[in-house]
């Protein structure tokens, strides 16, 4: 049985490997977990699940549930979800926390020599170097749940990794794939959070929308898969049906292909290198599907991609300004404040006035980090 801590169980990585779980009781155990503000679904985990460990962002809502689960352990804040991180018990911890507040935790997590389940893009866009050369000194797999990257990670077993010629990112286009750019000046929050195809938090479905999501997975690519910006490609698919491909140097594509449903790379995540079947799962019907369409990438019109690439070759702390800004911006256009084309607008003022730090240590990056964010705020 595999002893599982999860990082952001209430959020929507987090309820689909709970849904894992609550279906896989013999495989699995939660040992340990960190919640948002969401106490109700909290409570119902830990009646379900029984964890060992919980983690709360505020210290009223631990004190509370320790009233009620006297049996269970609780914590709270930043050094709480640590804790998560490195529970003794634990196996595999799975990062589905949004932004990156999940940075240090799995930092910490490395040392502690967990295996890492990674659905936090912030992660490795803000700080791969640390991360990787961490997770190589320690000896420490980091298994993508992004359903790109695991298409990708998946497509590589057994390959010799030198045979690659590039890999191919898949994007579904998000929201607004069928308006011109003229058409985005006075778009909703609520039509951006209108995904075709997936059912996402708020955060990450206005990224779809636009297309800043990808392009943290560009740069997380390059980190997880150690190739060159100049190997990554991104390729428009509607249906979202083709996760991700790899090509090689004698022109063989391999690609990974799935219903969109998260829970098929949370669950391989978890039970790597094996596999076992997901319950209710919706099985692939490629002849009712008939037809998948593809197109290139205009970086014109998807700015957020062109600034991300940039960013990533840039490198050092360019990608950390990028995500910062983009976070930031993302929070104001929800809060109403901005309008969707500020969003790009901001990050690209951020990455403009930021001068560079190469290979930043973890306190350059934190300081980068609040720095980028105050410029935002500032701006608006």
């Amino acid at each position: 049985m595999k002893k599982i801590s999860l990082l952001g169980a209430t959020g929507s990585i987090g309820t689909q490997t709970i849904d894992i779980l609550l279906n896989h009781k013999e495989e699995f155990s939660l040992e340990a977990m960190s919640v948002g503000k969401n106490i109700p679904l909290a409570r119902k985990i830990i009646t379900d699940l029984s964890p060992n460990l919980v983690s709360t962002m505020e210290k009223e809502d631990a004190d509370i549930l320790q009233s009620e689960f006297p049996h269970v352990s609780f914590t709270y804040g930043d050094n709480g979800i640590t804790e998560v991180a490195v529970y003794e018990k634990t196996d595999i911890v799975v990062n589905g926390v949004m932004g990156s507040v999940g940075l240090k935790p799995t930092l910490q997590a490395i040392e502690a020599n967990k295996t890492i389940a990674l659905a936090n893009k912030e992660t490795l866009v803000t700080a791969g170097h640390l991360v990787m050369n961490a997770a190589k000194k320690q000896g420490v797999e980091v298994i993508p749940v992004d359903s790109e990257h695991s298409a990708i990670f998946q497509a590589l077993q057994g390959e010799n990794r030198k045979n690659i010629e590039r890999i191919i990112l898949t994007a579904s286009g998000g929201s607004f794939r069928d308006r011109t750019r003229a058409e985005l000046q006075n778009v909703s929050v609520e039509e951006a959070l209108n995904h075709p195809n997936w059912s996402m938090g708020a955060k990450i479905t206005i990224d779809s929308a636009t297309m800043m999501n990808k392009g943290l997975e560009v740069i997380e690519a390059h980190w997880l898969f150690d190739l060159p910006y100049e190997q990554i490609d991104v390729l428009l698919h509607r249906e979202s049906i083709i996760h991700s491909m790899v090509e090689f140097h004698d022109s063989s594509i391999i690609a990974q292909l799935g219903s969109p449903d998260m829970r098929v790379p949370i669950l391989y995540a978890l039970t790597y290198p094996d596999r076992i079947p997901l319950s209710a799962r919706q099985r692939l019907n490629l002849a009712e599907i008939g037809k998948l369409h593809f197109q290139e990438m205009d970086m014109e019109r998807y700015r957020c991609l062109k600034l991300a690439f940039e960013a990533g070759k840039a490198g050092g702390s360019f990608p950390t300004v990028l995500n910062a800004a983009n976070e930031a911006a993302v929070a104001a256009f929800l809060e109403g404040r901005i309008t969707f084309l500020q969003i790009e607008n901001m990050v690209e003022q951020a990455l403009e006035r930021h001068s560079g730090v190469m290979n930043p240590s973890l306190s350059e990056i934190e300081e980068i980090d609040r720095e980028t964010r105050e410029f935002v705020f500032q701006s608006l």
